[in-house]
């Protein structure tokens, strides 16, 4: 069980750490700290999800047989997205566990753990990693069950919150494409597009486990987009990752759009007084829109934890984002005169209607309405399978001194300031941006910058990547 650990989003690690003992263990340390902690009692329900990975199934049966002996009632939903599953447990106020590795590789897994008031926070995780230290030596019991399946129930609530987002007929006359691959949300995507009025025009779709990271969109995919968009005539397409709570949005050439410019789209959409989002989002945002913004770690417990202060601070119209373009609700917003509940864990359905309503009020191709934004461009990659000691390494010796910073960086231009809120976000003399920060769940270095122009950013990119790279070659 040494790979798994609590990252960004849940408890992630191989998949054949996961599997079997593992996952009885922390579905049953997960029911502990409910029942301990006074948000379960026994006999309630408690909702088991899970994506399309190979090893998600038997990680499934395991967690449920877990929950019954530790005395609730666990309900199968099966493969939806996380934030179908999310909606209905908020509903009828049931905890619920995810099974998904959302986008990292297909040899991973992991667990998504919610309370019945939403997402677990930091401290559960400490609670829940206490609860499985203090049984992890004991006799357990990892004999898989079964449970009844409401999948149908819960879909249909997430389709009814999805369809009544937008007016009528709203996106008539847009053709668009869906990305199926391997994602959870690929059937509802044709499903509610349709009820507007699109055009929908299935592609891609997969069988076997495919990682798509919305954030970092894999040069390959965004081949197969640029070759699908002229070849169907298509307004754009959409996709999402495996457990669909992260947005996938081309143009109509088949380009990617920023995930934190659909967040960004969304919160103008919905009105938002106040945005959340983490430092890495797009420089630009504060200027982009009539609401205040607070500036968090990377990760959904930090998001929802600035939307909670928001909130307790009588703060309305309180939304989030990430940068992947994962988008939360703290507040009840009115939309087109009708409520829109509040739903605080990331969704990839509100953007992605939210930036298809955009192009079709304004009649103009979503390229025209992202340049109308004005952002500063911004990339992101990773390296994967680049080992945590390494990664862990780097940012150690980069922090160490301003003259080691300065001396990694010194290929690229000299540093003006620094941000150490997650990752170093170094700001050069030229005002681009670039910042290093390693995955919180998966063997990766991620890489982020800002520049003037696509072309600057792309290749300072380039530059941060081959830093690393070399770096860590010259440690073997």
């Amino acid at each position: 069980m040494s790979s798994l650990k609590f990252g960004t989003s849940g408890l992630r690690g191989l998949s054949v750490d996961l599997t079997g003992r593992a996952s009885a263990l922390y579905a049953t340390a997960f029911a502990n700290h409910l029942l301990k902690s006074g948000r379960a009692k026994a006999g309630d329900l408690v909702l088991v999800g899970r994506d399309f990975r190979e090893s998600s199934p038997a990680i499934s049966a395991t967690c449920i047989g877990a929950l019954k002996r530790a005395g609730l009632t666990p309900i199968d939903c099966g493969t939806l997205p996380t934030p179908a599953l999310a909606l209905y447990g908020l509903t009828h106020k049931a905890a619920s566990l995810m099974i998904t590795g959302s986008h990292i590789p297909a040899d991973r897994n992991g667990i998504k753990f919610y309370r019945p008031d939403g997402e677990i926070d930091k401290q559960d995780e400490l609670a829940i990693s206490a609860e499985a230290n203090a049984i992890v030596d004991t006799l357990l019991d990892e004999t898989p069950d079964h449970a009844e399946n409401r999948t149908a129930e819960t879909e249909a609530l997430f389709l009814e919150r999805n369809k009544g987002l937008l007016p009528a007929g709203s996106l008539t006359g847009l053709s668009v494409g869906v990305y199926q691959h391997s994602t959870v949300a690929r059937d509802l995507f044709g499903q509610v597009l349709a009820h507007y009025g699109a055009r929908v025009v299935p592609l891609g779709r997969s069988e076997g486990f495919i990682p798509v990271d919305t954030e970092a969109v894999s040069a390959e995919t965004i081949r197969l987009m640029k070759g699908w968009a002229p070849e169907h005539g298509l307004d754009a397409i959409v996709s999402a990752d495996g457990d669909g709570d992260r947005p996938l949005v081309t143009d109509e050439t088949g380009e990617p759009l920023r995930g934190d410019l659909l967040g960004l789209i969304a919160a103008n959409f919905l009105g938002a007084a106040v945005v959340v989002t983490p430092v890495t989002s797009n420089s630009g945002i504060e200027a982009a829109g009539s609401y205040a913004v607070t500036r968090t770690r990377v990760g959904s417990p930090y998001v929802i934890a600035g939307m909670d202060e928001a909130v307790a601070a009588g703060k309305a119209n309180v939304m989030g984002f990430e940068a992947n373009g994962g988008t939360l609700t703290a507040s009840r917003f009115t939309v087109e005169g009708k409520p829109f509940e509040p739903l605080p864990t990331r969704d990839c359905f509100l953007p992605i209607l939210a930036t298809l309503y955009a192009a079709a009020k304004a009649k103009k191709p979503l390229s025209a309405v992202a340049g109308s934004y004005h952002l500063p461009f911004a990339a992101a990659d990773r390296l994967e399978n680049f080992p945590v000691e390494t990664s862990a390494a780097l940012m150690a010796h980069l922090r160490a001194s301003d003259v080691n910073l300065a001396d990694f960086l010194k290929p690229v231009a000299a540093v003006a300031s620094k941000s150490d809120v997650d990752g170093l976000r170094v700001t050069l003399v030229d005002n681009r941006i670039i910042h290093f920060r390693p995955s919180g769940n998966a063997p990766e270095m991620r890489c982020y910058v800002e520049a003037a122009g696509e072309s600057e950013a792309k290749a300072l990119l380039e530059q941060g990547l081959d830093l690393i790279r070399a770096w860590a070659a010259a440690r073997v």
